[in-house]
């Protein structure tokens, strides 16, 4: 079947949009999550947290725009990926976009909870009414807030991902390996955040689970963004 002119302009312009939104993504989960969050939150030290908060607030500041651009570039791929897949299953990737717009939206809210720290940390004679430790509870609330509603959105992150490795498997020009690693990481997703929200004493079998998922979640959708940029909405060189 002949593609016009105007079909494939869409399909390209799609293509890019999802390569760079999702490599802007990844390195602002990096440095936002993998760095900034890694290094201040200490887990179960309230006092060395707050510390690290209060001494490195821009750096802090700097977490949460990190997120904030994570959530645009994450609304930008769920059209993008719905345009691209489109001419594959309209009903299902129209279902993944929805499903993307939804972690996005879960994903605001997460990010709010981190602005709630940052007002507790920030100007804590605002709160003279709290003491220290009371301050230091309510941060470390917010903390915990944060990753249980983020899990909740990766979950159903987990299940955008696992129609949009169905739908890309069932095209013709998506490598087979990148839809493969695409179900591998929705089911990765699933598991580990519903592990987290609800079975948090295994956190063994989590760091495992984690262990065992890790390239399929972090290759998956990169090496699909990638393979966007590059390759996706050219005419076949075989065509």
């Amino acid at each position: 079947m002949a593609i016009s002119e105007k079909d494939l302009s869409n399909q390209r312009k799609s293509a890019l949009t999802a390569g760079i939104s999702l490599i802007i993504m990844t390195l602002a989960s990096f440095f936002s999550y993998g760095f900034v969050h890694g290094t201040l939150v200490v887990q179960g030290d309230a006092s060395a947290t707050f510390i690290n908060i209060v001494s490195s607030n821009n750096l802090f500041k700097g977490e949460i725009l990190g997120w904030i651009i994570i959530m645009i570039t994450d609304i930008l791929v769920a059209w993008a990926f719905y345009v691209f897949l489109e001419p594959v299953n309209q009903n299902l990737s129209l279902l993944g976009a929805w499903l993307r717009l939804t972690y996005s939206a879960i994903l605001a809210i997460s990010i709010l909870t981190l602005i709630f720290v940052l007002l507790l940390t920030g100007n804590t004679n605002g709160f003279s009414s709290l003491t220290i430790e009371q301050t230091q509870a309510f941060m470390m609330l917010f903390l915990d807030a944060f990753q249980f509603i983020w899990s909740m959105g990766l979950v159903v992150f987990g299940g955008h991902l696992l129609i949009v490795g169905y739908v890309a498997l069932k095209s013709d020009v998506i490598p087979e390996v990148i839809s493969i690693l695409l179900l591998l990481a929705s089911i990765g997703y699933i598991i580990i955040h519903l592990s987290k929200m609800f079975l948090p004493q295994y956190e063994a079998v989590i760091t495992t689970l984690n262990f065992i998922f890790t390239i399929p979640m972090i290759v998956g959708e990169l090496g699909f963004g990638i393979w966007l940029l590059l390759r996706g909405g050219k005419i076949p060189k075989s065509v």
